[in-house]
């Protein structure tokens, strides 16, 4: 009668999650290079929403609650390259340079990369049709923009 009980107040069927489109796909991506080192800090998640905000023109709410489903689909996810192959089939160059430049924003957020965050980036650049110099081009513009007053 108790088991009765607690299954009366469970949900029926886990909430299912949306296909992942290419601002989903990289948002999942920002969350999982973020939670990589085992340290999901305020900070990575604040940067994260302000990049949801800048690429996908989001006010402050909508970026928290993309960035939520997206840590949702993280922790249902697929292999990091999945989510680089959508954003490869469905964003033009320019977008998939900018969606590496957000993941180098991420990765450096803290002032150093983790080898297991520069793994990450090594695959979602090699899904993305993206070469091992745009991701040092990327890096080091990001690096730049952080040293700037």
């Amino acid at each position: 009668m108790l088991k009765e009980l607690f299954q009366a107040f469970r949900p029926k069927e886990p909430p299912s999650l949306p296909d992942p489109d290419a601002e989903l796909a990289l948002g999942a991506l920002l969350v999982r290079v973020a939670q990589s080192d085992r340290e999901y800090k305020l900070e990575e998640i604040s940067l994260i929403d302000r990049i949801l905000a800048r690429l996908y023109q989001h006010n402050a709410i909508e970026a928290a609650k993309v960035r939520a489903t997206c840590e949702k689909l993280h922790a249902a996810a697929p292999e990091t390259d999945t989510f680089g192959k959508l954003i490869r089939e469905t964003t033009s160059l320019d977008e998939r340079l900018a969606a590496l430049e957000a993941l180098w924003e991420v990765v450096l957020a803290d002032g150093a990369a983790a080898e297991g965050e520069v793994k990450i980036i090594e695959e979602a650049r090699r899904a993305m049709g993206l070469s091992f110099k745009d991701s040092e081009t990327a890096r080091k513009k990001v690096e730049q923009q952080a040293s700037e007053p």
